[in-house]
């Protein structure tokens, strides 16, 4: 994996999707590593608070979509995209590097065989000089992602020989073709009909 910028900075913008200039967002970053001084006990426990206490949409089975970090934290939910965008602005609004990665998987071969892009989070340990990817996503029907950094642990196993792979790019803001489908649809049904199948 790579980051797209040299440019730390660019992984630390608040913009109009990773809002954590918002109030909510930056409280919320700050309440929950108030007690913390180490820097991967901060990522760590921002990235289990995300996971964990933030269910994905469809788990939850609500029917609503959530973009921004903010809009995730005020309803609570959101899917895979929507959940980096909050992990990436908690992560910014305590001075940690954060962007996003993208995945290529099969829903559910062989009976559905059409590619989906799926979305999680790269971040940068400062003290290790080192990026390590996690995944948000929630931890439901024998998913077991992890916050690890020695040994990496997504929510998606790959299955090369079905053409599923991960764009090795971490970029510093959420594509277009995320963030375009997100704002386009107000219900998770209508989403789902649409998901982005690549970048």
């Amino acid at each position: 994996m790579y980051p797209e910028s040299d440019d730390l900075n660019d992984y630390l913008v608040s913009d109009t999707i990773v809002d954590w200039q918002t109030p909510t967002v930056r409280q919320k970053a700050l309440e929950l590593t108030r007690s913390l001084s180490d820097e991967v006990a901060k990522a760590r426990c921002l990235y289990e608070w995300v996971r964990d206490a933030i269910p994905h949409t469809n788990d939850a089975g609500l029917d609503i979509v959530t973009c921004t970090a903010s809009e995730v934290l005020q309803h609570g939910t959101g899917i895979c995209f929507a959940k980096s965008h909050l992990l990436a602005a908690l992560l910014r609004a305590v001075n940690i590097p954060a962007g996003f990665c993208y995945q290529v998987l099969r829903i559910n071969p062989p009976v559905d065989n059409e590619p989906v892009l799926h979305g999680f989070n790269a971040l940068y340990l400062a003290t290790l000089d080192t990026w390590i990817r996690v995944d948000s996503r929630g931890n439901t029907n024998g998913i077991n992602a992890q916050f690890s950094i020695e040994r990496e642990q997504l929510a998606f196993a790959m299955d090369p020989m079905a053409d599923e792979f991960i764009y090795e790019a971490i970029f510093a803001a959420p594509v277009d073709s995320v963030v375009n489908r997100l704002k386009m649809y107000k219900t998770l049904h209508e989403l789902r009909l649409d998901l982005p199948q690549c970048l």
